[in-house]
């Protein structure tokens, strides 16, 4: 039960930064609170497939230049399947580097 319920609230998390990302970056618009629980689940979904098809090193939440490519290319591609979302490469770019500074402080891994 705990590990539903902490998934969840990742989730949740996640979706509330991706709704300040869309308020402050360029290129990245997201039409509300549940298009941005929807882009949570696809852009950790599409993380878990990445993982699983490459290893973890090209993780969306793997370190360094290819995790940070990764994972914009995970968030530029999750507009495709979200249909309240909009991201340019320039938006999925700063959201990748937003994104990895605030996991290295606070992690929010979902898995």
């Amino acid at each position: 039960m705990r590990g539903w319920f902490g998934f969840i609230v990742r989730l949740v998390v996640s979706a509330v930064v991706l709704l300040i990302l869309a308020a402050i970056l360029p290129g990245f618009r997201l039409a509300g609170f549940w298009f941005a629980l929807l882009a949570a689940v696809v852009i950790a979904v599409l993380g878990w497939v990445v993982e699983a098809l490459f290893g973890r090193r090209v993780s969306p939440q793997g370190r360094g230049v290819v995790g940070f490519i990764v994972a914009a290319v995970v968030i530029y591609l999750a507009q495709f399947l979200v249909p309240g979302m909009q991201v340019s490469v320039w938006g999925a770019l700063l959201a990748s580097l937003i994104i990895g500074i605030v996991d290295a402080f606070v992690p929010t891994e979902l898995r």
